[in-house]
């Protein structure tokens, strides 16, 4: 199942710079980890902001809910997430 991901981050003014750091750390790093095993497909930053939009490939609903709550930054965002489907127009097969 393919969903678009908008993902604002809203760390707080004020907010420990250390550990902002290091939950940014850890963030790239399940990043990585996700978009190595094929699961977070795609990201593009939304220029400007402290925002992306990203493509997730999961099994289910519940997968994705499982995997954005277990964000470290996920405390801190407002997202929208918008399931997605292959256009009948695509030249393409694989919803790649």
């Amino acid at each position: 199942m393919l969903f678009m991901v908008e993902m604002q981050v809203n760390i707080p003014l004020g907010f420990d710079a250390d550990e902002a750091a290091r939950l940014k750390a850890e963030e790239k790093q399940r990043f990585q980890e996700l978009q190595a095993a094929g699961t977070w497909r795609h990201i593009w930053r939304v220029v400007g902001q402290y925002a992306n939009v990203s493509i997730f490939d999961v099994e289910s609903n519940a997968q994705l809910h499982d995997i954005m709550m277990g964000l470290p930054l996920y405390p801190f965002m407002a997202v929208k997430v918008t399931p997605l489907c292959r256009h009948p127009s695509s030249m393409h097969d694989d919803d790649r």
